[in-house]
């Protein structure tokens, strides 16, 4: 994987960002490996994405960041430089199903995942097993009504020691509280059946057999504090039959989730998503 640095920027629509921007990079004969852009007409705002060999500038991160400013105050950006070769760090959070969090420590076991995996945290014991089979920490906090607040305590205390860059909701069977999504807004990644708000609730499948859908899927989103209406990352669909059974579709709803999931997820770690309003821009 190249070393590069990702620039990524949002700001008012108007004329001249991109010249500045490739101007300030030309001016250090920065290397664009690749280029990304988009405008909202209706918002009236832009948005960027620049891939930088880091070899071809002649400083790091910080001076980048000093040299930058000037042109990021003059266009009102809100903008961040990120550097490829530190891997974010990713805690993960589960319940009991293991699809997710199987298919994101196999894609970060061989290597397709570029991410630091610091820990997995859960309300239960089943997983632990598997996750340290990884040689990954594993933390069981189990959460109920009695002991929710001194449970997400402890969650968020882990989050600070791990240094979180990025947390996954990989089939986490919990609602975060609304100070710890506010504290962590979009840093907090969930995965959900794509049914809501239609099949809402326990046994989403079996309401949606018995009647007789013929697409299901899932969604990627970030969390809000406005259960599963946050931020939409990455969805995808697959189609059904009548002759497909309850099991026939939990395991194909199985398949698109953790797909979806590891795509949103790799999104996100590659500064490829940039949130505005209640929407996304995610760059190929």
């Amino acid at each position: 994987m190249e070393h590069t640095y990702r620039l990524v920027i949002s700001c008012p629509d108007r004329v001249g960002i991109v010249a500045k921007v490739s101007n300030f990079l030309s001016t250090y004969n920065g290397w664009i490996t690749e280029a990304s852009h988009h405008s909202d007409n209706q918002a009236g705002w832009f948005f960027m994405r620049h891939e930088i060999k880091a070899s071809s500038i002649p400083f790091g991160l910080d001076q980048f960041r000093t040299a930058f400013e000037p042109i990021a105050r003059e266009f009102d950006m809100s903008w961040h430089v990120a550097d490829s070769a530190r891997p974010k760090k990713v805690v993960l959070m589960c319940s009991k199903e293991s699809h997710c969090v199987a298919d994101l420590l196999h894609r970060w076991h061989s290597g397709e995942l570029n991410v630091d995996i610091a820990a997995v945290i859960s309300n239960h014991e089943d997983l632990r097993r598997m996750v340290e089979w990884h040689e990954i920490p594993y933390h069981c906090i189990p959460v109920s009504k009695e002991n929710k607040a001194e449970a997400f305590a402890e969650i968020e205390g882990l989050f600070h020691t791990y240094e979180a860059d990025v947390i996954v909701l990989a089939r986490y069977m919990q609602i975060l509280p609304a100070e710890l999504c506010e504290k962590y807004a979009g840093k907090v990644i969930n995965i959900h059946h794509s049914f809501l708000p239609s099949f809402a609730g326990a046994r989403p499948y079996h309401q949606a057999y018995s009647r007789g859908v013929k697409l299901i899927g899932a969604t990627c989103h970030y969390v809000t504090q406005d259960l599963d209406e946050g931020p939409i990352i990455e969805q995808d669909v697959i189609r059904i039959s009548h002759s497909d059974t309850i099991e026939d579709m939990v395991r194909l709803g199985k398949d698109v989730e953790k797909n979806v999931l590891a795509r949103g997820l790799r999104a996100h770690v590659e500064d490829r998503v940039i949130t505005y309003e209640n929407k996304t821009v995610v760059f190929d």
